[in-house]
């Protein structure tokens, strides 16, 4: 069995990093299926056509929209001839938040796509709006063996137990909370995830707190203060919500506010941000006063 006790996920847990405040910032997610092994920059390094993933990359540039590659969790074997390929387009923003899905006979159908329309929350017509809720599991280990050897049991643990709805993906961010994972189409960022809240994810229609690194729609000093309010006042529906830009107002449906004082604090000592990386300094986004004004 393999000694993970000095691996980068392993140091950030013991030494009680904060995970609020470090999902990846994206307000729409375009989950792409592609068989086969994947690189460290896995779009571009993969079995897809490198023409085809620079170019969605491109199109993806300041649109609000993350690219991730996903497939099956098991066996990763690629036959290298066309296929079906799934394909999932989730609007993470709070009045409108969905997801959609379509089989695409050919990956370069999403070259039709409007990448800034879809950033905004607007439906692009890519496919069929569905209710489920989809689990995307980290484990792309040729970014961070953490990915890979905390990852994929988990993936396949709840693939068994929820067919068609947990999905390995490319990274992610935040290696060092692996094993990691996004929840779709609400966007918020999973960390250190257990089988048992994986689960409640998939069944819950609620925010889930325990491991909640923040929503991928809001900055990092956002996410902080959404999930302070939360945990403060128990108010667990995901799009009750809005919060301002730095994550000092946080608004309620109902008329309700709160100022949340928002600081970014160094979290000493030094660890490495992923596998095989120079121990650096990290920061965080910590909340101080929550208070009500209105």
């Amino acid at each position: 069995m393999r000694d993970t006790s000095g691996s980068c996920s392993a140091l950030a847990a013991a030494l009680g990093e904060p995970a609020a405040g470090t999902a990846s910032e994206a307000t729409a997610w375009l989950c792409v299926e592609q068989p086969g092994p994947w690189g460290r920059d896995a779009l571009l390094d993969s079995h897809m056509d490198g023409g085809l993933a620079a170019e969605l990359s491109k199109r993806a540039e300041d649109s609000g929209v993350r690219i991730v590659l996903i497939r099956r969790p098991g066996q990763h074997a690629d036959h290298h001839h066309a296929q079906p390929r799934q394909v999932y387009l989730a609007s993470t923003r709070p009045g409108a938040c969905w997801l959609e899905s379509t089989v695409l006979s050919d990956p370069k159908q999403l070259l039709d796509l409007d990448f800034r329309a879809a950033g905004a929350g607007q439906h692009v017509g890519l496919g069929t709006r569905i209710d489920e809720r989809v689990l995307l599991v980290c484990t792309n280990g040729r970014r961070d063996v953490c990915c890979a050897v905390e990852g994929r049991p988990l993936a396949g643990a709840l693939a068994a137990a929820n067919p068609g709805l947990v999905w390995e993906t490319t990274h992610t961010g935040g290696h060092r909370f692996a094993p990691t994972a996004v929840l779709l189409p609400t966007g918020y960022l999973y960390g250190w995830l257990s089988p048992e809240v994986g689960q409640r994810l998939l069944d819950s229609d609620e925010v889930v707190l325990a491991g909640n690194r923040g929503r991928s729609c809001w900055s990092r000093p956002a996410q902080v203060a959404e999930l302070a309010v939360r945990e403060r006042h128990g108010e667990l529906h995901p799009e009750l919500l809005s919060v301002s830009p730095d994550g000092a107002v946080v608004t309620h449906s109902d008329g309700r506010e709160w100022a949340v004082t928002v600081t970014e604090q160094p979290q000493l000592p030094a660890r490495p941000a992923s596998c095989g990386k120079e121990p650096t300094v990290p920061s965080a986004f910590v909340v101080g006063e929550v208070i009500r004004t209105r």
